[in-house]
């Protein structure tokens, strides 16, 4: 029976990994390195809860929930504002997309504070409605329609009044 369920997760994080680390990229402004730290540590988090987790109807949804849930403890934790001095551009290929635009893009979410930073990641990213993101939030909805409303005003104010342009690319 273990086997089983270790195959069984085994299958979910294979299928959800991705998912979880470009989610991960977005609530982190682009942070790959806390992103990764952030995918694993939903994936322990998973693994240890997966005999019950596998009984709940979607366990994606969970998933992006512990995903969720673990950026915002990071995040009040004192050693999140720690950056490293220094760094590296990291080198990665040429798919044809605008480095520019996704520069602008991780920009403004990083000035967002993380609670709606999260909030937009989950909303307009995931393509969760206001009640799931609510619940995976622990807040009320209309907490989350608040909060969506000022961020997207934020993101328009920061990227120069039209997100439709850079949604148009």
């Amino acid at each position: 029976m273990r086997t089983s369920r270790a195959d069984e997760f085994l299958e979910f994080a294979s299928a959800r990994t991705g998912q979880l680390f470009r989610s991960a990229c977005l609530l982190t402004s682009g942070d790959v390195h806390l992103a990764e730290d952030l995918t694993q540590e939903t994936l322990g988090k998973m693994y240890a809860l997966w005999g019950r987790v596998s009984r709940i109807g979607n366990p994606a949804a969970y998933a992006q929930t512990v995903l969720v849930r673990t950026f915002l403890s990071h995040q009040r934790r004192r050693s999140a504002t720690e950056r490293p001095l220094g760094e590296l551009p990291e080198h990665t290929p040429d798919d044809g997309r605008d480095p520019l635009l996704r520069i602008a893009l991780l920009d403004a979410l990083a000035a967002l504070p993380p609670k709606d930073r999260a909030v937009v990641v989950l909303r307009y990213w995931e393509d969760r409605s206001v009640e799931e993101t609510a619940d995976a939030l622990h807040t009320s909805s209309a907490a989350v329609r608040t909060r969506s409303t000022r961020a997207l005003g934020k993101l328009r104010q920061r990227l120069g009044g039209s997100i439709a342009e850079f949604a148009a690319r």
